[in-house]
């Protein structure tokens, strides 16, 4: 999330296809399927809901996103693949300029392999919830879930179960989402944004906002 449009009932989540990273340009079946399971698919030209520091009037941060509303709150995804592409760009800054300014990532893999946070370079990601499929665009697809976040970071629920498998339905995006906007909150009590907190520009900026009850 952009901590600087941050706001009570609008929040803005990175969400990472993990093959390739910022490099990756196609969109599979099972990454489909999962965004649809998320939220809608909405042109950005004139878009008129939470935009998330998304570009609504130029195209200068794709034509389309990702956006839902649960439990009131707005969410904007920052979708890597739907962000502008350079060619010759191997650092690709202009989708890291988005997902390196969020607070929360959402990380998508197809394939059982290790995600370590490092690979994404900044300064402001505290936290990471990484979705692996199994068994994708079939009746049988579940999802693997898994959470990561910095030390300073408090415990944010609601908890995974054991093991933390779930079946792609409504309860899956219930349990998900909540996971996701509880972190963004979780992540504001952290020893960095504690500190942010102590500006006045910051804590009339943003924190005056925060005065809402985890959703658990």
């Amino acid at each position: 999330m952009l901590f600087k449009t941050f706001s009570w009932q609008r929040n803005d989540i990175s969400f990472v296809f993990a093959e390739e990273l910022f490099n990756n340009n196609e969109e599979t079946p099972a990454f489909t399927d999962f965004l649809q399971l998320l939220g809608d698919t909405v042109e950005l030209q004139d878009f008129k809901g939470f935009r998330g520091g998304l570009d609504v009037s130029h195209g200068q941060t794709g034509s389309e996103s990702v956006c839902t509303v649960h439990r009131q709150q707005e969410i904007m995804f920052h979708v890597s693949t739907k962000l502008p592409f350079t060619e010759g760009d191997m650092q690709q800054l202009q989708r890291k300029r988005h997902i390196g300014n969020d607070i929360v990532a959402l990380v998508f893999q197809e394939e059982a392999t290790p995600f370590v946070p490092d690979m994404i370079a900044s300064n402001f990601l505290h936290a990471f919830i990484v979705v692996q499929v199994e068994e994708p665009c079939s009746d049988n697809t579940v999802y693997k879930v898994s959470v990561t976040a910095r030390d300073d970071v408090p415990l944010f629920g609601p908890p995974l179960p054991t093991p933390a498998i779930f079946r792609k339905g409504p309860e899956f995006r219930e349990f998900l989402l909540t996971k996701l906007i509880n972190a963004e909150l979780a992540c504001y009590k952290s020893d960095r944004f504690a500190r942010l907190e102590d500006s006045s520009h910051t804590r009339h900026g943003v924190f005056n906002e925060l005065q809402f009850t985890e959703v658990l």
